[in-house]
């Protein structure tokens, strides 16, 4: 969220496991579709690059898939 009035930083990850989904907060560049990162061990696509699912929150979101 801004703060101070600043830009906002880091960006949000919708990373998909076995047991859910799960928002993490994380600093550095947003992926874009189609990269793959990796998260507790498993390897996700992002899939979908929107705006934030918290309200007043200015920031991007990748959203991801496990890959197989």
């Amino acid at each position: 969220m801004e703060q101070n009035g600043a830009a906002p930083h880091g960006f949000l990850l919708f990373a998909w496991s076995p047991d859910g989904y799960r928002l993490q907060e994380r600093d550095g560049e947003l992926p874009a579709v189609g990269a793959e990162i990796r998260d507790d061990g498993r390897a996700l696509e992002v899939v979908k690059v929107g705006p934030s699912p918290l309200p007043g929150d200015s920031r991007l979101c990748a959203y991801t898939l496990g890959v197989r």
